[in-house]
């Protein structure tokens, strides 16, 4: 196998998730790296399958222990991978696939500068506005914080191996899946 970890980003309701989510079932391959938070479980969400959902003083007890590889506050939560996923994920002859936040990337990419990054653009901001609104079903809290997050995460596409728009999501997801096809060789 060429590629060992493959890091999915992208602003929040940009489909990076749906995109991770697919690839997982339709590509043997990859191994879905499940993300610790602390933040709420969504509406049709089970913990241990989108992610580990835990305390804030769980998360603050395993950053303490050096648990996780990379960790980040974002919005208003924490997220973070433990290495302990990533060894046993490698030791199976598994590619790595995980979708994580621009802060997250950066590390990953100092620890493990085979990594290939794709990131995933919405449209437009106006339409990933939209898309957080029906997802969240309304306009969530902290829409403003998000929309000026996804602003600076936009500024760093052109840092990422490949970058999609997706536009329309059977077209973008083909794109995608042939990207990871060609990186596992």
């Amino acid at each position: 196998m060429k590629t060992r970890m493959i890091i999915v980003a992208a602003p929040s309701g940009a489909g990076k998730s749906s995109f991770v989510a697919r690839a997982i079932e339709e590509i043997p391959q990859l191994v879905d790296i499940i993300t610790f938070t602390t933040r709420n479980i969504r509406k049709g969400e089970k913990n241990g399958l989108q992610y580990h959902f835990i305390s804030h003083d769980d998360f603050k007890a395993k950053i303490e222990k050096g648990f996780f590889v990379e960790w980040a506050k974002v919005h208003t939560n924490f997220y973070g991978t433990s290495y302990e996923s990533l060894e046993s994920t490698w030791a199976a002859g598994k590619c790595a696939i995980m979708d994580i936040d621009i802060q997250g990337v950066l590390t990953f990419k100092s620890k493990y500068p085979d990594a290939k990054t794709i990131f995933i653009l919405p449209p437009s901001i106006d339409e990933l506005r939209r898309r957080i609104e029906k997802r969240d079903g309304g306009m969530p809290a902290d829409i403003e914080v998000r929309m000026a997050n996804a602003e600076k995460e936009i500024a760093e596409a052109s840092k990422f191996d490949f970058q999609i728009v997706n536009d329309n999501f059977e077209q973008s997801y083909a794109e995608f899946k042939k990207i990871i096809e060609k990186l596992l060789g």
